[in-house]
């Protein structure tokens, strides 16, 4: 592989998005302060045993990130005199991209069983710590030869499991072979076409395994192939500029209120990159709602996060209060639930013209915004399935079937594209005025690595070549925790220096806080962009969800988080 080099085909992609510049509504300063923005790593090599390109993306796009905020500090603070230099490294862009699998509590990671101790419980139903509830979201074989149905029952399991006629609760069936088998058999008693339609009866969440060639043939393939890969659009309105809060903080954020309404991954990424610039972050979940317990180690970092049911009176008059001061409204729950509640971003464009203030509104969602597929349900296996990834994954695995690939890349390669959406709407809002819709999709990321290109072939099979037999033993129909533990052991093998403790020097990835909230050390991936002139840093350690009080006022009170190396 020595004639390809990641750190330049991170520069080039970089070179691609600020191409569509003006697609995206980027700031100028985008456009002509490309080379304050460069790439580097100490080794340059290829970590992700995946045929996409992911890390060489996701540093293009902390990229695009790192050069958004450099305008907001001009905008905020004045130019620097010089330009502001934005540094990506591509070992911290490769950590980004599976920050779950990197962050532990008191030295304990996503997959080892004594975890569970240490977390709130909010899998409420179930569906993730019952390892046969769990594989109601897998990819299966239906009836059809060569045909594969990624069911999902997301947080619930129960609806996906009756749909295809299993119980909901199966006590005695707890051997990882035979939950696969007994689940995989009654999905081959359907088409693809019939579980579509089952699915679609149920409002569930599953979706087909197609190869690219054939999804970009489908009416909402062939739309939304041609979309950009976010987009920030003006909502109705005519409001002037709103300036950033005054402050004499490197915090280009500071003073800057969003809430978040937000489960798994993507958009708690959205956040959790402002609150690193400085925002107050206010996590607001229901208690009435699941939420995965170890994805709040790493999502929930700098925020708070606090319980409110918002069909309830009360719950909607502490909200609306909230609302009142928010700058950011981050949705990522299924299209059109917030809407239906009546908070949605016209809604929202329309309270801001009666306060004089504009909002920023940014949705994350999985099939995008436009076309027949747009109010589907998602999660990142759905995208990687429906846009053609896993089938990509399969052929790069020497198999001839898909496989979804390690980790939930897509969810963090999408919540970048949304930060970069929610920091180009707060520099409009500030530098125009008005309101501002951000919106990024699963999907769209999926289409950003094709549309960027797999790695040439020769380079494919020398990273073939350099895999352990465990990789080339996965399955279909293996869990994507199974898949991502077998590929993070080879990693970890492979690239020490990935892994390298906090405090271990400049190469260190993670960093570790004391969390008052979960009484326990926690490791958590450093912020990744490096900008002259400005702090983009945690304040605060994460926490469970619903662990302080819905206010806006807390946020000025000790924590009693600290770092430690």
């Amino acid at each position: 592989m020595a004639s390809y080099s990641p750190v330049k085909e991170a520069g080039r992609i970089f070179s691609l998005l600020c191409d569509q510049a003006e697609r995206l509504n980027l700031p100028e300063e985008v456009v002509t302060g490309q080379d304050a923005v460069s790439f580097y790593s100490s080794h340059d090599q290829i970590y992700f045993p995946i045929p996409f390109k992911e890390a060489e993306t996701l540093a293009a796009l902390k990229g695009v990130e790192g050069s958004v905020a450099a305008a907001i500090a001009d905008l905020r603070y004045g130019p620097a005199g010089q330009k502001r230099n934005v540094k990506i490294n591509l070992e911290r862009a490769t950590a980004f991209g599976c920050q779950a699998y990197m962050a532990k509590v008191d030295g304990l990671a996503k997959n080892d069983p004594e975890v569970k101790k240490k977390l709130k419980d909010t899998d409420l139903l179930a569906a993730q710590s019952n390892g046969y509830r769990r594989m109601s979201a897998n990819l299966y074989k239906t009836k059809n030869e060569g045909e594969f149905f990624h069911i999902h029952g997301s947080l619930e399991a129960t609806t996906t499991l009756n749909m295809i006629g299993l119980e909901g609760h199966r006590p005695d069936l707890t051997d990882y072979e035979d939950v696969i088998k007994v689940i995989e058999s009654k999905v081959q008693k359907y088409s693809a076409a019939e579980l579509e339609e089952m699915n679609k009866e149920r409002r569930q969440a599953g979706v087909t395994a197609f190869k690219h060639e054939d999804f970009i043939k489908t009416p909402h393939g062939k739309h939304n192939v041609e979309q950009p890969p976010w987009k920030v659009t003006k909502l109705p309105g005519d409001l002037p500029p709103t300036p950033f809060p005054e402050s004499d903080s490197k915090k280009i954020l500071k003073g800057i209120k969003v809430l978040e309404l937000c489960r798994i991954i993507a958009g708690p990424t959205v956040a959790r990159i402002l609150t690193e610039y400085g925002a107050d972050v206010l996590k607001i979940t229901s208690p009435n709602l699941s939420d995965v317990p170890f994805f709040q180690v790493d999502g929930n970092m700098g925020k708070h996060a606090a319980d409110l049911d918002l069909k309830s009176d009360e719950g909607r008059k502490v909200f609306e209060q909230l609302l009142a001061d928010a700058d950011v409204l981050v949705d990522g729950y299924r299209p059109g639930a917030l809407e239906r509640l009546g908070y949605g971003p016209t809604t929202l464009a329309s309270l801001a013209e009666k306060r004089g203030k504009g909002i920023v509104y940014v949705n994350e969602n999985c099939f995008g915004y436009e076309g027949e597929w747009a109010g589907r349900p998602g999660w990142q296996q759905i995208a990687d399935c429906v846009t053609g990834i896993a089938w990509a994954q399969g052929q790069f695995m020497n198999l001839s079937t898909p496989v979804v690939p390690p980790f939930p890349i897509s969810d963090y390669g999408t919540g970048c594209m949304g930060a970069i959406a929610a920091l180009t709407g707060l520099y409009n809002r500030a530098k125009y005025g008005g309101s501002y819709h951000g919106k990024a999709s699963l999907m769209h990321y999926d289409l950003l690595l094709f549309a960027v290109g797999k790695y040439p072939d020769a380079v494919q099979e020398t990273m073939r070549a350099s895999q352990p037999p465990e990789f080339f033993k996965l399955r279909h129909c293996d869990s994507v925790d199974r898949i991502s533990s077998t590929v993070l052991k080879g990693m970890q093998k492979r690239f020490p220096h990935l892994y390298l403790p906090p405090g271990a020097g400049e190469e260190a990835l993670t960093e570790k806080w004391y969390s008052k909230a979960y009484g326990a050390e926690i490791e958590v991936v450093r912020p990744i962009a490096e900008i002259d002139g400005v702090d983009n840093s945690f304040e605060r350690a994460s926490r469970p969800n619903g662990s302080d009080r819905p206010s806006w006022d807390d946020f000025e009170v000790e924590d009693g988080d600290r770092r430690l190396v």
